[in-house]
């Protein structure tokens, strides 16, 4: 366990917060492979390699959008993301990352809402309705 963690489950039993009306003691935890669309998840994704790394099914995009997510960085079909900075409220996750695709850099940044602990949806500060949800593969 991570001396963070150990030191906030600590004071989480000290100061008596494990009372479920105040929500999650826990971080949200996003790792993992995300689908616009859950039933199309074994034609966006694929193990390989010898570590069975979670990429991407080849013609993945003509099966809806998805990324990867890694405790430091982002991973898309065209772009690697390393995480700048991460921040939770609540249901929402802010995360700012600097962005790698094969023609530039740059900084983006991601506005998310758990829906619970298989679905989030990208919001777009500025255009409220444009919205894209996604859902955990069980890959």
């Amino acid at each position: 366990m991570r001396p963070v963690w150990k030191a906030a489950l600590a004071l989480s039993m000290v100061s008596g917060s494990f009372c479920t009306s105040l929500g999650p003691a826990w971080p949200v935890d996003l790792t993992g492979a995300w689908a616009t669309n859950a039933d199309e998840c074994k034609n966006v994704f694929v193990r390989k390699g010898k570590a069975s790394q979670i990429g991407f099914a080849q013609l993945s995009e003509m099966h809806g959008g998805g990324f990867i997510v890694e405790p430091d960085r982002l991973v898309g079909r065209f772009a690697k993301c390393r995480i700048k900075a991460k921040k939770e409220d609540g249901q929402n996750v802010n995360i700012v990352a600097g962005c790698a695709t094969d023609i530039m850099l740059s900084n983006v940044q991601f506005d998310l809402k758990v829906d619970d602990e298989n679905k989030i949806t990208r919001l777009f500060p500025g255009m409220e309705d444009m919205a894209i949800s996604y859902y955990r593969c069980p890959i």
